[in-house]
C-alpha cells in the first residue's frame, strides 16, 4: 500500500507530523508492505533563497505581532516538537526558498535515498539552522546521506527535476491540497495536518483492511474434491 506525503522542509508541522506518522507506522502490523512517497509542496514559492530574514522577523511582519510575541508562539511549536523527540531552534532560523531542496529530493529518490535526505533536510532547517535553499549547503547534505555531492551540485546548477517538482505541486492542487502536511493513503483516504499517532494508525488500518479484506471461513459439512490443484465441492455426493 502506498502513502503519499505532501510537505515542505520549512514547515514545522510537516516535521512534527513526519515523526508522528513514523511512530504510528512502527506499530502497524504490515509496516514492511507500506511504500512511503514524499511529494513536493512549497509554502512560499516566491521566497528568496538568500533572504537573510529570520523566521521570527517574518512571523512578526506577517501577523502584525512583536518579535517577543512571535517567539512565544514558536516556543509552543518547539514544545510540540520536543514531545516527539525533535529539537527546534527558531532563534537564528532564516526564511528561504525550498524549490531546489525538492528538486534534490527527486534525485535522492532515484538513488533510494529519499527517506534519508528528507529527514536531513528537516533537521538542517529546524535544528541546525542551515539554509536549505543554498546550493552548497544542499550538496553537502546530499553527501552526508550517501549521495554523490558533486553530482548533486551539478543537478542543483541545472534545471533537472524542475518539471517533476511542478508536476507534484500541480497534482496536489488537483487533489485539493491547500496546506501541508497532507497524507494520502492509497488514493482513498486522506489526513490533513500533524495528527496524533493514533489517528495515523487507525487510518493505516482502515486503508489496509479495505485493500486487503479478510476472508472469513464459514464451516460446513460439504465434501471437497481436490484435483489438479483445484478444490471444489463434490457435486456427486448423494
Amino acid at each position: 500500500m502506498k502513502v503519499e506525503i505532501w510537505s515542505d522542509y520549512v514547515c514545522p508541522f510537516c516535521y512534527i507530523g513526519k515523526r508522528r506518522f513514523e511512530m504510528a507506522l512502527s506499530k502497524f502490523e504490515h509496516k514492511e508492505n507500506i511504500e512511503v512517497v514524499y511529494r513536493s509542496f512549497e509554502l512560499d514559492p516566491g521566497a528568496d533563497a538568500n533572504s537573510g530574514i529570520s523566521t521570527l522577523e517574518m512571523l512578526s511582519k506577517k501577523y502584525g505581532m512583536s518579535i517577543q510575541q512571535a517567539k512565544a508562539n514558536t516556543e509552543n511549536v518547539a514544545q510540540q516538537a520536543a514531545e516527539v523527540g525533535l529539537t527546534f531552534n527558531f532563534n537564528g532560523q532564516i526564511v528561504t526558498n525550498t524549490f531546489d531542496s525538492h528538486r534534490l529530493m527527486h534525485y535522492a529518490a532515484s538513488k533510494g535515498k529519499d527517506k534519508e535526505l528528507s529527514e536531513r533536510l528537516f533537521k538542517a532547517h529546524f535544528t541546525d539552522n542551515d539554509n536549505v535553499g543554498n546550493h552548497e549547503t544542499l550538496a553537502q547534505l546530499a553527501g552526508e546521506v550517501g549521495l554523490d555531492a558533486a553530482v548533486a551540485a551539478q543537478i542543483l546548477a541545472s534545471n533537472d527535476y524542475a518539471d517533476a517538482v511542478r508536476g507534484e505541486e500541480d497534482e496536489g492542487s488537483t487533489l485539493g491540497i491547500r496546506g501541508v502536511p497532507f497524507y494520502v493513503f492509497d488514493r482513498k483516504y486522506a489526513v490533513s495536518g500533524a495528527q496524533s499517532p493514533e489517528t495515523f494508525l487507525s487510518t493505516l488500518i482502515k486503508a489496509w483492511e479495505e485493500k486487503h479484506p479478510t476472508l472469513v471461513q464459514v464451516d460446513g459439512d460439504d465434501d471437497v474434491l481436490c484435483t489438479d490443484g483445484v478444490c471444489a465441492p463434490d457435486a456427486k455426493r448423494s
